[in-house]
């Protein structure tokens, strides 16, 4: 297969997990006989400075031309003044919107050998393997806001459109594992999620009647995350609360640092990412974990570029680098050894296969 893939590093750590995601789909291409070529281009705080612009024209016209694209991470406090007009994650948001990108994707599976990483007790744990799906350009995050001395306001809209298509995606997804899905949203509360949940109690058993379906408030299903994350299968909610609830699920695996998330809408180039932000602390010391930028790279494979084979082979290569015994230092336990990013990296790919 010939593929295009624009590679968007950011800021922070993102350039550093995003070399290992390029040693690793470089080495998928050589196994698997494939040629992958890669553009890179600016995003975030790292094109603001470069181009007073978070999102760079180039970068668009890169990215609409990909068949997938990968990305990095973006902001830090060079850029974090709140009322700045030109902020990273504003390049971001406009990605999202501008590729159409309007599900988020993001699996929670919890490795045996990594339990001890998590702050939750391991019988909490046994069989923990969801995907939580997110609605990813509509809601609170991309409406209209307004403020001055006193006031301010953001407006959250859905119509019954984004949330018809966020469900068909979730219901999909459950429809090849457990064949349940949980809804989460504030129906008690909020006018948006009323809407939110009459649509989901008609589409879901009209249009996947052997799906079984549970609705959460968020509150409880935050709290659920944690008492029994095991019985979840799929869970979509709107944009907000999975932004919240994904970060959450994050302690069940023991770090941010091993989530991955794919953004796809109807199209087939997807926009592929770890979820653990730039973590500016860490940049440049060579101690991130790269293991969730190389499963999203498992899930571009997948999604935009459809190889399955190639994406399972990925996979099991980071559980079997896990289950060696690699660790970065934000997943190692006492008495084990703490290896740096690039030598995670070259264990999932001595692993591969």
């Amino acid at each position: 297969m010939e593929a295009v893939i624009t590679l968007l590093p950011g800021d922070g750590i993102g350039p550093e997990v995003t070399d290992s995601a390029v040693a690793v789909l470089s080495e998928v291409a050589s196994q698997f006989d494939h040629n992958f070529n890669f553009d890179t281009q600016l995003i975030g705080g790292a094109a603001i400075d470069a181009r007073a612009d978070p999102l760079p024209a180039a970068t668009i016209a890169s990215c609409e031309a990909a068949d997938a694209v990968f990305l990095g991470a973006v902001g830090g406090p060079k850029w974090s003044d709140p009322n700045a007009k030109i902020r990273p994650e504003q390049g971001l948001l406009k990605l999202r919107a501008v590729l159409g990108v309007y599900a988020n994707i993001r699996p929670v599976k919890v490795y045996a050998e990594l339990v001890g990483a998590s702050p939750l007790r391991p019988e909490i744990l046994a069989g923990v393997d969801m995907i939580v799906v997110r609605e990813l350009i509509g809601g609170i995050y991309f409406g209209k806001k307004t403020r001055d001395a006193t006031t301010a306001s953001d407006l959250c809209t859905y119509s019954v459109d984004e949330i018809e298509r966020i469900l068909r995606v979730a219901a999909k997804l459950a429809s090849g594992r457990d064949g349940k899905i949980c809804s989460v949203d504030k129906a008690n509360v909020l006018e948006t999620s009323r809407l939110w949940r009459d649509v989901t109690d008609r589409l879901i058993p009209a249009e996947f009647p052997n799906i079984e379906l549970e609705t959460l408030l968020v509150d409880a299903a935050a709290m659920h995350l944690l008492s029994r994350p095991a019985d979840f299968d799929v869970i979509v909610t709107e944009n907000m609360f999975g932004d919240i609830l994904t970060d959450e699920a994050s302690m069940l695996a023991g770090s941010l640092g091993m989530l991955p998330s794919a953004s796809i809408g109807d199209g087939v180039c997807g926009l592929y990412e770890p979820i653990h932000g730039s973590a500016p602390d860490i940049a440049g010391q060579g101690i991130a974990n790269p293991c969730a930028a190389i499963a999203s790279v498992a899930m571009l494979l997948r999604h935009s570029l459809g190889l399955e084979n190639e994406a399972v082979a990925v996979e099991r290569a980071i559980g079997r680098a896990i289950s060696a015994g690699a660790r970065t230092a934000d997943i190692v336990s006492s008495g084990e050894t703490r290896i740096s990013t690039s030598a995670m990296c070259n264990e999932i790919i001595r692993a591969l296969d």
